[in-house]
């Protein structure tokens, strides 16, 4: 892979090249990716939608902040801008030909990765990552089952593990009438987006992390073909499918992510009260003991500004890990063979790993975390079974008048039966987890009866 290749201005549709050095430095074409993201009605609905920990959270007399999908993306685009200027200007300095001849810029590195870490999560469904498996397992084990004769293996592998990073893709490039390639994206950053540039089948094919999921739907195979020959990704010998390695740039949008649920989760956990203050401290302390500056901590008396003191200090130790890593491994990134997170190979790992475990063990596994699991996954079963019997029977000429209102009330592209059975099922998967928290919770009263 080559970087100026892998920086690629083009959108969807453009039959000119877009060169770097015309672009309007008022509103570089990496920031419009930043915008429309932003301005997306996908997005806007992470502000209801689980982190982590369910909304609204009260403990006492007092209201707690919790981290929605919202919050914790545009922390991630933050610490995604920071660590992208800063790989930016290593691969300046060792390739100087991109900015003397092509025009790139350090802050080009950031753009893209703050867009495609704004974006990061904007396909997960409602209710965290539950709401990825109570999909996937009413195609598995409940009646979505019955649908597997019907469809390839690889359409009903899209559903059985339907993944938010394939609907993701999926919501910023799909065409619809009058919108055709959905919010047109520059292709580098599309490609920093995907984080498992592979389809459904094989699975996990290798140890590769860019192997460890699936990145697009079958039915959006043509359009990331398109971007991946464009970027000059390279293909991974190791699946026998449709597979490639990850854009270099994939790996600090992963950091940045990996860096703020590790830290802000845990912060979460402690504003909480579900892990004690005293406790947390001493964790974080141990993340940054060789760039605390004792003076100041020990002037901090709040226990709040010292959580805060320590929450910073730790992103930025672990942002300055990540771009030494990134550094070092820069040549096998882009020849494909770098197989694991940044983090992973990190100075730090044996302290991330710490936390994560408490984190998993008082956060993750909390009651009001488990509770809303358990809502999720009867609420989104019972959405799937309900609309995709109503489309299905239609489609068949065996709609019952219920059937056909229940497809009335679905918004303008969902609901057409003239459509195959695998888009009618796979459209119906992407409108409930395009669903907030509160509207999948106010739909499924709706239907079951419970309000009007």
């Amino acid at each position: 892979m080559i970087w100026e290749q892998l920086l690629s201005l083009k959108r969807y549709g453009d039959t000119t090249k877009r060169e770097r050095k015309n672009q309007d430095e008022t509103r570089l074409g990496f920031e419009v990716d930043y915008d429309r993201i932003i301005f997306s009605s996908p997005f806007r609905s992470l502000q209801d939608k689980t982190q982590v920990i369910p909304l609204p959270i009260s403990v006492g007399s007092r209201k707690n902040f919790v981290h929605t999908r919202l919050t914790h993306s545009l922390e991630v685009s933050v610490v995604g801008r920071s660590l992208g200027r800063s790989a930016g200007k290593l691969i300046l300095s060792k390739y100087p030909e991109l900015n003397h001849q092509l025009g790139h810029q350090v802050n080009d590195f950031g753009a893209i990765v703050a867009a495609a870490a704004l974006a990061h999560d904007i396909g997960n469904p409602p209710f965290g990552h539950s709401g990825e498996k109570a999909i996937g397992n009413f195609f598995e084990n409940g009646k979505g089952k019955g649908f597997k004769d019907v469809l390839s293996a690889e359409e009903y592998q899209d559903l059985v593990d339907f993944e938010g990073n394939a609907n993701g893709f999926k919501l910023l490039t799909e065409s619809k009438a009058g919108v055709m390639g959905g919010l047109r994206l520059s292709y580098a950053t599309l490609g920093a987006f995907m984080k498992y540039p592979k389809a459904s089948l094989p699975k996990k094919p290798s140890k590769h992390i860019a192997d460890k999921k699936f990145g697009f739907f079958q039915s959006d195979s043509d359009f990331f073909l398109e971007v991946v020959s464009e970027l000059g990704l390279t293909r991974n010998p190791n699946n026998p499918g449709v597979g490639f390695y990850r854009h270099p740039l994939t790996y600090l949008v992963e950091a940045a992510d990996d860096i703020c649920y590790t830290i802000i989760d845990f912060e979460d956990g402690i504003n909480l009260g579900l892990i004690s203050e005293e406790y947390a401290l001493e964790y974080l302390i141990n993340l940054v003991k060789e760039n605390i500056n004792t003076k100041k901590y020990n002037e901090l008396s709040h226990t709040s500004d010292r959580l805060s003191y320590l929450r910073a200090l730790a992103i930025s130790t672990l942002i300055s890990d990540a771009i030494a890593v990134f550094a070092e491994k820069e040549d096998e990134i882009l020849q494909g063979t770098f197989s694991s997170a940044l983090l992973d190979k990190g100075k730090y790992k044996a302290q991330v790993d710490d936390i994560i475990k408490i984190s998993v063990e008082k956060i993750y596994q909390s009651t009001e975390v488990i509770d809303k699991e358990i809502a999720g996954y009867r609420i989104l079963q019972d959405l799937l079974d309900v609309f995709t019997t109503a489309i299905i029977n239609t489609k068949k000429g065996m709609g019952s008048n219920y059937d056909r209102l229940l497809i009335k009330s679905l918004p303008n592209g969902f609901g057409n039966i003239e459509k195959s059975t695998y888009k009618i099922l796979l459209d119906t998967c992407c409108f409930i987890a395009g669903l907030s928290d509160s509207a999948a919770v106010h739909l499924h009263n709706k239907i079951m009866g419970k309000q009007l």
